[in-house]
């Protein structure tokens, strides 16, 4: 008897604050949830993981309080780590790479293809279609629960030396790289010089010389102020880009009622959807501003003719086709059919 009033009491108190029967069900969620990021505030990466956590936080009423950490500081800054570490429950949630996890995952280096995507109506028609739809059933049997897209950007290209128009540009120049062996592949294939290294050592060594450029995307550009690093040339190639992928650990999927679920679901489509509005502000204006406010920090912008980056797709052509046995054969024959029927807005 005893028993049964407690359990009367906790219901009738659970009531009284607002909280409904659902609150029975809410008695194994953690007080906070820990979501991994490389990049924090203001860059767009940063932002699709803090409108994510607000809006779930909101919608729930409290219910899912999730906590930020950028810099991938729950695995000690390897962003590499960072899906078999949300596999294991080290983390809750993250707003995460397509390249970063590709060392698990080989589909994702769909992405680092060169020059499969020309346009943004290209990411689009993959990630918003069958071949997005493949991709996050992939990640699913990969062990984490894939909810909605975001973007890091396309990837544009920086340096010390001279502005670049054709491969023999770069040959012989250091380019810092992202771990991934597919870029190390591209830019050896164009003549330079590929160096893997994290951010955190590419920033000095871009200052001191020692690496004479990097490709990144153009928000870094800005927010880091690469023009004091000495990148003072800048070309815009669109060679590959990054889209980013809302997840959450199964487990913690789990644990949450299903209207919970829902909640966290819509929210990552909704953050994602804003998310890529903010990536793509002032690059897809028929002006261009990003472009024009980077070239007032001194830096001299070259934009690709069509004759121009056709070279570059020639000379990375068979990069394009050893990687594609890694990627898998069907999956890029149906990403190159998407980006081919593809309509621009």
């Amino acid at each position: 008897m005893t028993f049964r009033r407690t359990l009367l009491g906790l219901a009738l108190a659970a009531t009284a604050l607002g909280l409904g029967t659902g609150a029975m069900a809410q008695a194994g969620y953690k007080s906070e949830y820990k979501m991994s990021l490389v990049l924090g505030p203001p860059t767009p990466w940063g932002m699709a993981g803090k409108i994510w956590s607000d809006m779930v936080k909101e919608r729930t009423a409290g219910r899912i309080n999730i906590k930020l950490f950028p810099g991938v500081s729950l695995i000690q800054g390897d962003q590499t780590r960072e899906f078999s570490a949300l596999r294991q429950g080290v983390i809750d949630m993250a707003v995460g790479s397509t390249i970063n996890w590709s060392p698990q995952i080989k589909e994702l280096n769909l992405f680092s293809m060169p020059f499969l995507m020309p346009d943004y109506a290209a990411i689009d028609a993959l990630t918003q279609g069958d071949v997005g739809k493949k991709i996050f059933a992939t990640i699913d049997k990969a062990g984490a629960l894939p909810l909605a897209w975001g973007e890091n950007g396309f990837r544009e290209l920086t340096n010390s030396k001279r502005a670049i128009k054709s491969p023999a540009d770069l040959k012989g120049m250091k380019i810092r790289v992202v771990g991934s062996p597919i870029y190390s592949d591209v830019f050896t294939a164009l003549g330079a010089n590929p160096t893997q290294m994290s951010w955190a050592d590419a920033q000095p060594a871009l200052a001191s010389g020692a690496v004479d450029g990097q490709e990144n995307p153009l928000f870094l550009f800005t927010v880091l102020k690469m023009q004091n690093v000495g990148q003072k040339f800048l070309t815009t190639w669109g060679y590959v880009a990054d889209p980013l992928i809302f997840v959450v650990n199964k487990e913690v999927w789990a644990s949450w009622t299903p209207a919970d679920q829902a909640i966290v679901r819509q929210a990552a489509i909704d953050a994602g959807k804003q998310e890529i509005a903010i990536a793509r502000k002032g690059l897809i204006e028929a002006d261009k501003p990003v472009f024009k406010d980077i070239a007032a920090m001194g830096v001299t912008v070259t934009q690709l003719t069509a004759e121009e980056r056709t070279a570059f797709v020639k000379a990375t052509r068979p990069v394009y086709e050893k990687w594609t046995n890694t990627v898998g054969v069907d999956l890029v024959r149906a990403a190159e059919k998407a980006v081919a029927a593809r309509k621009n807005p």
